[in-house]
């Protein structure tokens, strides 16, 4: 019985052997069946994350093509705009126009009146037709040229301008530093201004919007300028209260500098004998300055003249009894010189006077503002504060 025993020991460990290398061999199946499907599955992971980086590559090249788009509709939407603010500006022009001709053309069934009533409706028209603001009889002056020149002293930045209110027969000095500010400075008189000590004696104006360029002007106790950040609107400032009393936006102006050697200035407002003016500079007009009369209670538009005056190589302009002179240089700096003048009586023409120089200076004028009392320009001269005296004569009628 123990014999029989001891030979069945060896039977049951190879048996067990056996069942267990049976075993063992299933598992690395199982384990390789696993590494296979686990292998499969990232393989599939990443096909999908690939897929997926290349709809968002897609994604984004249509995003940005949408956005192109939409970035050139915009600049389309604001150049139409442009167009169609320049169109209603000229298709007003030429109703104006219209509507000044049909008053001047005599009705059909007033063909046959006497001569002498027709030859004075003729004489009327051509009164007329010289300007549609009548000559002012105590503005007969027109510029001959410079008398004198004085420096009155340097401060403040580089371009900028500087002026008296002539209708209050002031001693005032304002004091607008900058192409872009909103403070200006005011003295009481010019020997304030030539003191030592002059910061301290000034009274600092904040005005309640900055201004832009250097064609601001004060008259009549308001200050006219252009507001900063806009193409066209011109403000009134109320200059005891700093309040907004009134704006405007010019017509046409704005598209372009109103002088191509001062880039700063978009419009350039102005002050002589017969009140408020306002220049600006038309690319559809060949860049030619655009001369308008403004109310200054209002700030409507009186009337509109298109100047044969070009814009290219200008530093500045004054207005003196309806006659605009605009003063040229050159871009390195020269002496300035009065080529051009339009006078809206046309009783002034560019090529009957001679170009008027002025004396030799520093660079080129970035402002410039004709007072109508004094007879005399107070420029800004590359941070000097400059003035000149003029020569002028009696201004012949209109005929």
């Amino acid at each position: 019985m123990l014999r029989m025993f001891l030979k069945l020991v060896p039977l049951l460990f190879l048996f067990l052997g056996a069942a267990q290398a049976q075993r063992t061999t299933q598992d690395v199946f199982m384990m390789q069946y696993f590494q296979r499907r686990l292998q499969e599955l990232e393989e599939r992971v990443i096909r999908c994350d690939q897929d997926l980086q290349t709809v968002n590559h897609k994604m984004y090249d249509v995003s940005a093509e949408v956005r192109g788009q939409l970035r050139g509709v915009t600049a389309l939407k604001t150049e139409m705009q442009g167009h169609m603010e320049n169109l209603a500006l000229r298709v007003d022009r030429v109703e104006r126009d219209v509507e000044y001709l049909q008053n001047k053309i005599p009705e059909l069934s007033e063909v046959e009146i006497a001569e002498s009533v027709l030859e004075e409706q003729v004489k009327e028209a051509k009164e007329k037709k010289k300007a549609a603001i009548p000559q002012n009889k105590d503005c007969s002056s027109q510029l001959t040229g410079i008398k004198s020149q004085k420096i009155v002293k340097k401060a403040g930045d580089l371009n900028g301008s500087w002026m008296r209110d002539p209708t209050k027969g002031s001693s005032r000095i304002y004091f607008f530093s900058g192409s872009r500010n909103r403070t200006l400075l005011e003295f009481v008189s010019m020997k304030t201004f030539t003191d030592t000590n002059w910061t301290r004696m000034a009274e600092a104006i904040l005005l309640p919007l900055p201004w832009q360029g250097t064609g601001s002007v004060v008259h009549d106790g308001f200050i006219y300028y252009h507001h900063a950040d806009t193409r066209n609107e011109v403000l009134k400032v109320h200059l005891l209260n700093r309040t907004v009393v009134d704006r405007m936006l010019l017509p046409g102006a704005g598209r372009m500098p109103a002088y191509g050697l001062s880039p700063h200035t978009l419009l350039d407002l102005a002050v002589d004998e017969m009140g408020l003016w306002a220049v600006h500079a038309d690319p559809d007009f060949g860049g030619n300055l655009v001369l308008t009369k403004l109310d200054s209670n209002s700030l409507s538009v009186e009337h509109t003249w298109d100047t044969t005056c070009k814009s290219d190589e200008a530093e500045g302009a004054f207005i003196i009894c309806g006659t605009m002179y605009v003063v040229y240089n050159s871009q390195s700096g020269g002496r300035s010189t009065i080529k051009c003048l339009f006078d809206i009586h046309d009783t002034l023409l560019t090529e009957e006077v001679p170009s008027i120089y002025f004396p030799k200076r520093y660079t080129s004028h970035s402002g410039m503002q004709y007072h109508p009392k004094e007879k005399q320009v107070y420029a800004w001269d590359d941070g000097y504060q400059t003035t000149y005296k003029l020569d002028l004569k009696k201004k012949k009628q209109a005929t």
